[in-house]
């Protein structure tokens, strides 16, 4: 009896301590006059909810449509949707009021070394950046030129590939897309392709990059409760975890025969060998640092390229003025280079509004329905902005240029784009 007295008064003590928790958060906590949905801001289970069914964003577009430009999505978080936040935010403050990163999302694990995007110390991710920086430059983007041609023109080769035999062909562009920019990271980080272009398939290791992208939003919900948190970890899918362990150790394998090559190459981690003698960083930081790269450096490219070809295809009188301008520029595939893409103004333009179009722009309601070039950062700003700017608009000038040179495109009309 007396076990069943304790339990039921921890149990009233737990549910006294929970109503007390909401009934603060919504009318006492000193976020509690910013508006937002009661139950987003009584706790943070909605928000882990939808972070985990992976609608989180696109239920915060909704919510500030409904709330407004700065809403409350969390006990203790604030989202803004306007430009004039960028800078108080994201650029370096004078005094000490600095924005910190959020431990919760970028705090590694117990055991695993710091990464670039993890670095919560500013000193520490200054540290990290610098033996970075030399690998992104335009110079050395000038080096691994070469490497970007070899991988495109595979590209082109393989879709020459599928149309052969007919006028024609379907053909679904999102994994070819991705294949091309794995290969190009993976050539560009460790010196090795995934090789998907060539087996003109996701190389198993692949999928572990997506994997581990979904453990770690498991991993930041289960840190918003650093009380039961053990627990919470432990009832992960084991499946998840090990994908976050596996993927490591495929990178710290592929760093340690890149740091045995014997012949000098223009990729980044030779930039970063050379800046080792000056500034040394320890070998598991390494790894953990370009397992992050070959994510950021992969994907995200590959979802812009994606979303650029489904609008031009899907606005033929655009298509058709860049191709036109493509063609004239260029007489022949070979003749395609960075220097002179760069100076074609339609062919930038187009990327620059992709970085932030999206059907939402035809909404009157919407804040993307001006041109608000500053609404949308997709590199960032301030000490933290994106390293791979430069090899980003590189990779994305020549896959365009180069298909568009190649191929005639049109949609697939009974196969609308999945904008989501």
């Amino acid at each position: 009896m007396s076990g069943q007295r304790t339990t039921t008064r921890y149990g009233t003590w737990c549910l006294g301590y929970l109503i007390y928790r909401v009934i603060y958060n919504v009318f006492f906590h000193p976020l509690a006059k910013i508006q937002g949905p009661i139950a987003w801001s009584a706790t943070r289970l909605p928000f882990i909810y939808s972070l985990l069914r992976g609608t989180l964003i696109h239920d915060v577009e909704k919510l500030h449509r409904k709330y407004g430009p700065v809403i409350r999505i969390a006990p203790d978080e604030v989202t803004f949707a306007q430009a004039e936040a960028y800078p108080d935010i994201f650029l370096s403050q004078k005094d000490s009021k600095a924005f910190l990163k959020d431990h919760v999302w970028w705090e590694t694990q117990p055991g695993l070394p710091d990464t670039i995007l993890s670095a919560i110390n500013p000193e520490k991710h200054a540290h990290i950046r610098r033996l970075l920086a030399p690998g992104f430059t335009t110079r050395a983007l000038r080096d691994q030129e070469p490497i970007l041609h070899q991988y495109v023109n595979l590209l082109v080769d393989r879709l020459r590939d599928c149309c052969r035999g007919t006028e024609a062909a379907q053909i679904d562009l999102v994994p070819w897309l991705n294949f091309t920019t794995f290969d190009i990271i993976g050539d560009l980080g460790f010196g090795d392709s995934f090789n998907c272009l060539q087996d003109s398939r996701y190389h198993p290791w692949t999928a572990l990059l997506f994997s581990t992208v979904k453990a770690a939003t498991w991993v930041a919900s289960a840190r918003y409760y650093p009380l039961v948190e053990s627990i919470l970890l432990k009832c992960i899918p084991s499946s998840l975890m090990k994908t976050q362990t596996d993927h490591y150790q495929r990178i710290a394998d592929k760093v340690d025969r890149r740091l045995n090559f014997e012949v000098e190459r223009p990729d980044v981690l030779s930039h970063v060998i050379k800046k080792l003698e000056e500034e040394p960083l320890p070998i598991g930081e390494i790894n953990s640092t370009f397992m992050i790269l070959t994510t950021a450096g992969s994907e995200t490219t590959a979802t812009l390229l994606t979303g650029i070809m489904n609008y031009l295809v899907n606005c033929p009188d655009k298509l058709n003025i860049l191709v036109n301008e493509i063609r004239h520029k260029f007489g022949r595939q070979g003749d395609i280079t960075l220097d002179a893409l760069r100076d074609l103004p339609y062919l930038n333009a187009v990327i620059n509004e992709e970085r932030w179009l999206s059907e939402v722009r035809s909404d009157p309601t919407s804040p993307f329905s001006k041109d608000r070039d500053e609404a949308v950062q997709p590199f960032s700003l301030g000490p933290r902005s994106c390293l791979g700017q430069n090899l980003a608009m590189a990779e994305l000038r020549l896959i365009i240029a180069k298909l568009l040179w190649t191929f005639d495109f049109e949609p697939v009309t009974e196969l609308p784009p999945n904008t989501d």
